[in-house]
């Protein structure tokens, strides 16, 4: 069982920013999805923005979501470099 995620930022490029219960973060790009039915709606970028994180997955307001091992297999981390401390 892969780890869950705990927050989602949308990116205007249709790439989710993700964090995961054991601390990564990592980009999960949603392009690929944009076309088959129930995700054409993503392609709305309000509506794209419109995700968050749900039950360890992430959910748009229709219901469109993906399966929490999809998002951490097909993702790729950031970089250290790039994480910004808060």
């Amino acid at each position: 069982m892969n780890p869950r995620v705990v927050a989602v930022t949308p990116r205007p490029d249709y790439t989710l920013e993700l964090t995961f219960a054991n601390g990564e973060v990592r980009i999960f790009n949603v392009t690929p999805y944009l076309n088959i039915g129930i995700f054409r709606e993503l392609q709305d970028l309000r509506y794209f923005n419109s995700v968050r994180p749900v039950l360890g997955s992430i959910q748009w307001q229709n219901g469109q979501d993906l399966c929490p091992d999809t998002l951490y297999l097909d993702s790729v981390p950031v970089p250290a470099a790039e994480l910004v401390a808060v």
